[in-house]
């Protein structure tokens, strides 16, 4: 019997209608996640670019839905082998599971529990995405994430979640995925960027987002989204944890919003949108590893500690020089070391667990176990994506041409364009009839990336 079917011993859990279904709602908001990621990397590249930056998140939903149901799924939660991988021929095209055997020890039915796991697993490497705007072939990054799946992402998620893991028998908390989701793309995102290189402009052009009412709606739908991915992963509603995850999802988002805009208007002088954005989501994954382990109170400290270390990190890679074109280093993978190791420090043993953190008189245990799966994972997923971007690269190429790149990746990858202004009043001729300096006074208005 593989791991995670249930028994039919006279004691084991019934079916819940309500867990079920609502697992199903949670599984169908993580999934709107992707979609609402590629709005929001969308929105901050230039228009030539917008189409590819919206086919690197949905492509995402195809490959990594197929590879799930193939293979992934056993992967990551078959029967462990040396606490390092799963496999379970059952699960091997979730062809030898039963349409009411359930998850063990919960009342949700292993279809679901794989269903909503496969939403995790598509939106992660879409996440990588964000790190190579603009250079990047689209048929190369179809086979990264194929190969990045398989070698990183399954193998971390039975790691962190999967019975047998080494982390997960360490006790490493990662309530929804700091480590498996966030450190995990941001490192894998800064192993490609240094093996591809900076795009044609870095540092000299302003490369400002297009379109930053796009740059909103997907961080609405990815805040909206979130809950479904935090609160779902208690996968029941039964003891209320699940109900302080939700609020501690809302409360940690808010203070990293206020922090990152409060960080922007003492450096740069303004609130701008981006920074409203962008300081959500550093809120949105510092709460997804320990939101089931924090008080309201604590999830404030986690949110605020979380926004400003996260919009002092976006500006490192002007002064280190690696291009992470819409901040995936910056907001994830610091934003994912933040939240995983605050677990160490703000747990109050009242939540999901009686592990407590140094401040409630754990002591520095806890803290020492996140601390070593952050940096397992993130040299586990930096090294090995570097060397799957690296052969890819010296194989098929992983970059545009330089005169693609210049010209706009979206007409040569996708043959089309994100804007059709044909219709619009005479296209090239009403744009000369702007006098120059009222052209170049909206220029200037446009916000921009503030460490840019």
């Amino acid at each position: 019997m593989p791991p995670g079917i249930s028994t039919l011993a006279a004691d084991a859990p019934e079916l819940s209608a309500a867990n079920t279904g609502f697992m199903l709602i949670c599984s169908a908001l993580v999934m709107l996640m992707t979609p609402g990621l590629a709005f929001f990397y969308g929105g901050m590249v230039r228009v030539k670019s917008t189409l590819n930056m919206l086919m690197m998140s949905f492509i995402s939903l195809g490959i990594v839905t197929i590879l799930w149901v193939l293979y992934g799924f056993s992967l990551a939660f078959g029967t462990d082998s040396g606490s390092i991988i799963g496999w379970s021929s059952d699960y091997v095209g979730l062809s030898g599971i039963g349409i009411t055997e359930l998850w063990d020890g919960y009342t949700i039915p292993v279809y679901v529990f794989a269903v909503f796991q496969l939403m995790f697993a598509i939106i992660t490497p879409a996440l990588i995405s964000g790190a190579l705007a603009d250079r990047v072939k689209f048929t190369a990054w179809a086979l990264f994430i194929t190969l990045w799946a398989t070698v990183v992402y399954f193998p971390v998620a039975h790691w962190v979640w999967g019975a047998g893991g080494w982390l997960f028998e360490m006790g490493v908390i990662d309530f929804a995925g700091g480590t498996a989701v966030h450190i995990n793309a941001g490192a894998a995102a800064l192993g490609v960027i240094l093996v591809i290189g900076k795009r044609v402009g870095f540092k000299k052009d302003p490369m400002r987002p297009h379109s930053l009412p796009l740059v909103m709606l997907g961080a609405g739908l990815l805040w909206f989204g979130w809950f479904g991915f935090n609160a779902g992963s208690w996968l029941g509603n039964d003891d209320g944890v699940g109900a302080v995850m939700f609020v501690n999802t809302q409360v940690a988002t808010a203070a990293a919003m206020l922090a990152w805009l409060a960080y922007e208007k003492i450096r740069h002088g303004a609130f701008t949108t981006l920074g409203a954005a962008s300081g959500a989501v550093a809120g949105l994954v510092a709460i997804t590893p320990s939101g089931g382990a924090v008080s309201p109170l604590g999830a404030i400290a986690v949110g605020a500690i979380a926004g400003l270390l996260c919009a002092m990190a976006v500006g490192l890679k002007f002064k280190f020089g690696y291009d992470d074109s819409l901040d995936v280093v910056g907001v994830h993978l610091v934003g994912g070391v933040v939240g995983s190791l605050l677990v160490g420090l703000f747990a109050t043993g009242g939540v999901q667990s009686e592990v407590k953190g140094l401040f409630y008189g754990g002591g520095l245990d806890q803290l020492g176990k996140q601390a070593v799966g952050v940096f397992a994972v993130l040299a586990y997923s930096l090294v090995v994506s570097a060397i799957l971007a690296f052969v890819l690269d010296k194989t098929i190429g992983m970059r545009v041409d330089e005169d693609v790149e210049v010209s706009g990746i979206d007409q040569v990858e996708h043959a089309e364009t994100a804007y059709d202004f044909s219709g619009a009043g005479g296209g090239t001729g009403s744009r000369k009839a702007v006098p120059p300096a009222v052209d170049a006074v909206a220029g200037a208005g446009q916000n921009k990336k503030v460490d840019a």
